[in-house]
């Protein structure tokens, strides 16, 4: 699996998401043709777990038979009934294992109904969106995590020289140190996010145009930058990558141990194994990473608009929020700002 090419994992995902469309009711398939143009295929992929979830719940709590649905029936569901499934959503059982959904997994299942409902509303097959009605389940959001400049050194430190690794991690590091260095310079100075990294191939990268495409959310196309430290980290990646698998322009540009594409789980496990050498007192993921890019940029620009074009962001709402935010530092500067009355005077 982790071995396909990009045009084989898009063949791979629309089989699968065709998998999931055969047990739901033939009239959703107008809403996935609705929104094809409009979203990429692990969206609708998404749009299509939710959706299962929901009708499965329609069929054994709620009784009805969502086989045989039309939009319009969409319209005997009633608010008390969406009030029990998002009650249902907290604690549920699949295959006898108990599956829970957090503050994040509730707010998207519901958003993803929203926009069910609505292309249904907007189409004029059901009269009232009922879904608009429902209200969000509260995310309580969580201070933002992220590396200090020195402590962004640190965790490159600890990659590059392997300091604090058992010995069994050791004889690993030994063969994937160069891997290493470039998948965390490329974090630390693009901002890239960590799908975006494990599905670049070997031609998606050019050394000397200090760029490489990545695909956006969204199925957009895009072209980032680095410099001359990122640079150096990639080249000598590529020349191991050279001697490993399969290497070809259109093969994965990182691999694993096991010479396949090296998957997110994987790369996530990767930044914790370092982190907690490098930062102990903070759980940093890949995410993270690409949040301390974001405020070391927006610290040395001041740009919020670059910072959001060069992350990926639609809403530069969404940057200033993560990124703008006052540091200690800036308090204390702020206190001494202002001055009405001098010593001296």
């Amino acid at each position: 699996m982790s071995k396909l090419s990009k045009t084989e994992m898009n063949v791979h995902n629309t089989e699968k998401l065709r998998r999931v469309l055969s047990t739901l009711p033939k009239f959703c398939l107008g809403f996935f043709r609705g929104i094809e143009p409009h979203t990429s295929l692990l969206t609708r992929i998404n749009y299509a777990y939710d959706l299962r979830l929901f009708f499965s719940f329609v069929d054994d709590e709620l009784g009805l038979s969502s086989k045989d649905m039309q939009p319009q029936d969409l319209e005997n569901i009633t608010m008390t009934d969406f009030e029990r499934y998002i009650e249902y959503l907290r604690l549920y059982y699949k295959d006898d294992d108990v599956r829970e959904n957090n503050e994040k997994g509730l707010a998207r299942k519901v958003a993803s109904l929203r926009t069910f409902y609505k292309y249904y509303y907007n189409k004029e097959f059901i009269n009232t969106n009922i879904t608009a009605k429902l209200e969000t389940p509260k995310i309580h959001e969580k201070p933002i995590l992220r590396l200090t400049h020195d402590e962004a050194l640190r965790l490159l430190h600890v990659v590059e020289m392997g300091e604090g690794l058992t010995e069994k991690q050791l004889a690993y590091h030994s063969r994937t140190r160069l891997r290493d260095i470039a998948i965390f310079t490329l974090f630390l100075t693009t901002g890239i996010r960590i799908s975006e990294l494990c599905a670049l191939d070997v031609s998606d990268v050019d050394i000397d145009g200090r760029s490489f495409k990545v695909l956006r959310k969204g199925g957009n196309e895009s072209i980032l930058y680095f410099g001359d430290e990122t640079a150096k980290a990639l080249d000598a990646y590529l020349e191991q990558r050279k001697s490993q698998a399969d290497y070809s322009l259109a093969s994965p540009l990182f691999l694993s141990l096991q010479q396949k594409r090296i998957s997110v789980r994987a790369m996530q496990m990767l930044a914790q194994k370092y982190a907690r050498i490098a930062v102990p007192l903070k759980n940093i993921s890949p995410h993270k990473l690409r949040s301390t890019y974001g405020t070391l940029l927006y610290q040395n620009t001041g740009d919020i608009y670059l910072v959001a074009d060069v992350l990926g962001h639609k809403d530069v709402n969404t940057t200033r929020k993560h990124y703008a935010a006052i540091d200690e530092s800036q308090r204390k500067l702020a206190s001494r700002a202002v001055i009405l009355r001098r010593s001296d005077e």
